[in-house]
């Protein structure tokens, strides 16, 4: 059941780490605008919303070229796009949902959430995936508990890396 919440988020889980890589490789220069910074803080970029949607959409098309049938939950072969979409848009909405609640009670960018920082994403990716697909409440339990770790290992290994500056 591991395996297949891992298979299943996966747009979601490349869609949370793809805003710092492109701003590491510098990719897009021209949307690395905040896109307000009083609610969302300087961090939260168009160039970031762009890269998380289309590398959740990408991620979801290689899955379903690439299958994995013993992992998958529904029928990728015939699963519509927009579940990638979903997954890939959700999980930037959901970080940018716990930016604003951050401004709003005063942390400042790049403060820790803990552990809204690890679950935003998440709770995102899930929230709007649900429109096309309804996974069981054992693969949202899954999520919710692995996430988190799977999260600090990618900031670990992104400060390591030098892609990002906090730990």
């Amino acid at each position: 059941m591991i395996l297949e919440a891992i298979w299943y988020f996966l747009p979601a889980y490349f869609a949370n780490m793809a805003p710092p890589m492109f701003n590491w490789f510098g990719w897009f220069k021209g949307l690395a605008k905040p896109i307000n910074e009083p609610l969302f803080g300087k961090n939260k970029t168009y160039r970031g919303v762009v890269a998380a949607v289309c590398v959740g959409f990408i991620v979801f098309i290689l899955q379903k070229v690439f299958r994995i049938e013993s992992f998958e939950l529904f029928d990728y072969e015939r699963a519509s796009l927009m579940i990638g979409l979903l997954l890939g848009m959700g999980a930037i909405l959901g970080d940018l949902a716990e930016s604003f609640l951050k401004r709003r009670i005063g942390i400042k960018s790049g403060k820790p959430f803990i552990p809204f920082d690890q679950l935003d994403f998440v709770f995102g990716g899930l929230v709007l995936s649900t429109l096309v697909f309804v996974p069981s409440i054992k693969i949202v339990l899954v999520l919710v508990v692995i996430s988190p770790l799977f999260h600090l290992f990618a900031n670990r290994m992104g400060y390591w890396l030098k892609i990002t500056r906090k730990y």
